[in-house]
């Protein structure tokens, strides 16, 4: 088994999972097959509970494991199934220690973080790189690991001293490091800043892991003094330096790292028993690239949620509509639209913010109602829907969405003034019963 970890400086954020999907498209391409593991050093067992804000989307595996939408990303990039424990958390590592201790599996010792959770850690690791991904039942050759948050957070120590230590269990030549800074380049000078990833490296190295690759995150494609500056300061060959800079679109991501030499420096770093030809994978990811950036034809669609100033929150609704988009040869505009703002609430305190939303909705080809929880915001997701059906303009409802279209069609159609979701159910399972006979018992 090979292990490939992709830790993260600077900030966070970066695009560590959109690499660390990108790294495994192009092992995979190579014949190897491949799985992944995201780490996320929080407490939290999983991602069931957090609100959208705050890490974005909750993906929901096949499985039913509530994980970080990255683990949506490892899925979509490399055609895989992945499974709860392919998200590692610090809860779900303190939590199996714990239970451990309570079972007396450790024989009265004083239970520390070092051995016993960095430990756990490992083992986990090792176990789940073995669990097969891919319909054939066979196990991976090659397992990319993605530690979330950024190299000197407190709570992701216990994972930089367990791969410290894991680097020499499974020997160097199975065992490589990639470290994601930024390299920032302010706009009064213009001149990219490689400080910023000096410190970072120095720190990583300053706790065991030195990286094998350091890929630069930019807005621009870096000079190549900055690549050599890079590589004087941070131990690394100027070839080990690896641009990332800002493209298109997240399917060039892959396309870019192969064309730096990434696949001929892992298949001498790791010995890989691969190629460095053309492939024919990657070959479909640049043909669908290129037809990215040549449509010409676009698309708007409103998307009426309640979580949109971060994009992210419904990042699996935004990669399927993107997905439809390019398979009819159409670029895709869409357009956030905080449901609150549709509502004569707003109107009445902030005008101008209520008459931009209506000017976006009906300025767009089609809806999408998202899924949501609690009351706030739903009176304007019905209110987007009743113009979507009155203005007969393309709707789609997902979740909580559908559940509202049902709601609207029964207050504006059936005239059942003012009903909520729970009241339209209820009818629907009782034709006959009324407002006093609907009884949650008989439900």
């Amino acid at each position: 088994m090979k292990y490939i970890l992709v830790t993260g400086g600077v900030i966070s954020g970066i695009g560590k999972g959109i690499i660390a999907s990108s790294i495994g498209t192009i092992l995979k391409s190579c014949g190897l097959r491949v799985t992944a593991i995201k780490i996320d050093p929080y407490i939290n067992i999983d991602a069931g509970t957090f609100s959208p804000y705050e890490h974005g989307e909750v993906f929901v595996l096949d499985d039913g494991g509530e994980v970080d939408l990255d683990l949506g990303n490892y899925e979509r990039f490399l055609d895989i199934r992945l499974t709860r424990d392919n998200n590692l958390t610090t809860g779900k590592i303190y939590q199996s220690v714990i239970n451990k201790e309570r079972k007396g599996d450790y024989l009265g010792k004083t239970v520390q973080v070092v051995p016993h959770i960095t430990d756990a850690i490992q083992e986990w690791v090792m176990r789940q790189a073995k669990v097969s991904v891919d319909e054939d039942g066979v196990e991976p050759q090659v397992c990319v690991i993605e530690l979330g948050g950024t190299v000197g957070d407190i709570e992701s120590m216990p994972f930089i001293e367990a791969f410290r230590q894991f680097q020499f269990k499974v020997k160097r030549e199975n065992f490589c490091n990639i470290h994601v800074s930024l390299v920032p380049q302010p706009s009064t000078t213009g001149e990219q800043k490689t400080k910023p990833t000096q410190n970072s490296v120095r720190e990583l190295r300053g706790l065991g892991l030195s990286p094998d690759l350091i890929m630069c995150r930019c807005s621009t494609p870096l000079e190549t003094a900055v690549k050599e500056k890079i590589s004087m300061f941070c131990h690394v060959e100027p070839t080990q330096v690896i641009c990332v800079h800002d493209v298109s679109s997240i399917y060039r991501v892959p396309l870019l790292l192969e064309s730096q030499g990434v696949v001929g420096y892992f298949c001498t770093r790791l010995d890989l028993p691969v190629e460095t030809r053309a492939r024919k994978m990657l070959t479909k990811w640049k043909e669908m690239s290129d037809r990215s950036d040549r449509l010409l034809e676009h698309v708007s669609i409103a998307l009426v949620g309640k979580y949109t100033k971060l994009s992210d929150s419904y990042a699996s609704v935004i990669k399927a509509l993107e997905h439809s988009a390019l398979a009819i040869n159409h670029k895709l505009e869409v357009k956030y639209i905080d449901s609150a703002d549709l509502e004569a609430a707003t109107l009445q305190e902030e005008p101008v913010k209520y008459h931009d939303a209506w000017h976006k909705l009906c300025g767009a080809d089609g809806v999408l109602v998202p899924g949501g929880f609690g009351v706030r915001g739903t009176e304007g997701k019905i209110h987007a829907i009743r113009w979507a059906r009155e203005k007969k303009k393309p709707f789609l409802g997902v979740c909580l969405g559908m559940q509202l279209a049902v709601c609207e069609f029964a207050r504006n159609v059936l005239g059942w003034a003012g009903e909520t979701s729970h009241f339209v159910i209820l009818h629907a399972c009782h034709p006959g019963a009324g407002r006093g006979e609907a009884c949650l018992d008989d439900a």
